[in-house]
């Protein structure tokens, strides 16, 4: 008989909505030989007491604040200890690093005048960024609130606006306030139910959100997919 195949790692997606998707980040993970193991902790679903059964984990942004008093919300917060604790592959998107922000002792609040990004804003990685890999010059927001630095934790690219836009913290944990993982199906989505957001300061209309897609989003692709094999790596075949 021919030797079974090992099976595919799998990496814990934790989203926030019923309707939400990992997007670009889940078809990519797929592509690398991944398997997604997609919790909802707003709607019940439990995390994991161990990542031993994982090759890392994502947790993504969501319409909630990371200060909300829910009890997922904390919980959530809380279980960051694990991947933490096991060194594991961590990655934060928008509310997700936000969440990592206020574990590590850090301070999520909105801007002093009351600014957003919402829509496409230019990104400078840092000297410690550089070193990573090539950063993109524009990246897609979709955010009121950003993160102070976590002590000891290492700046990779920042903002005018919200200066801490990307972080390392350890070996294996990730932050990034924006968002790389939208499909062209999920901006639309956003931009629709979203709507009523444009209107805050610095906000940008809807029509820039798409328009910007079009000359800035290959670049943010090319990133993503490198910034997640410097995550996660590849699977050993098997």
């Amino acid at each position: 008989m021919p030797p079974r195949a090992r099976p595919r790692p799998k990496i814990l997606i934790v989203l926030h909505q019923e309707t939400s998707s990992p997007g670009r980040v889940g078809h990519m993970l797929l592509e690398e030989g991944f398997d997604l193991d997609i919790r909802r902790p707003p709607l019940g679903d439990e995390l994991p007491c161990t990542l031993d059964d994982h090759a890392g984990a994502v947790v993504f942004g969501g319409p909630m604040s990371a200060n909300d008093e829910d009890e997922f919300v904390r919980r959530e917060t809380d279980w960051l200890e694990i991947p933490l604790k096991e060194n594991r592959p961590f990655l934060g998107i928008c509310l997700g690093a936000q969440m990592l922000a206020n574990h590590l002792g850090g301070k999520v609040e909105g801007h002093g005048d009351g600014l957003v990004e919402i829509g496409w804003y230019p990104l400078k990685a840092t000297e410690a960024g550089k070193q990573l890999l090539h950063w993109p010059e524009m990246v897609y927001q979709f955010h009121r609130e950003g993160f102070s630095l976590p002590k000891e934790a290492t700046l990779l690219a920042t903002a005018e606006t919200y200066p801490n836009q990307a972080f390392r913290y350890g070996d294996n944990a990730w932050g990034i306030q924006f968002h790389g993982e939208l499909t062209r199906i999920m901006m639309h989505r956003w931009v629709v139910r979203g709507a009523h957001r444009f209107e805050l300061p610095g906000a940008q209309p809807g029509r820039d959100h798409l328009g910007g897609r079009l000359i800035w989003d290959m670049h943010l692709k090319r990133w993503l997919g490198e910034f997640l094999g410097l995550i996660f790596g590849r699977p050993a075949a098997g």
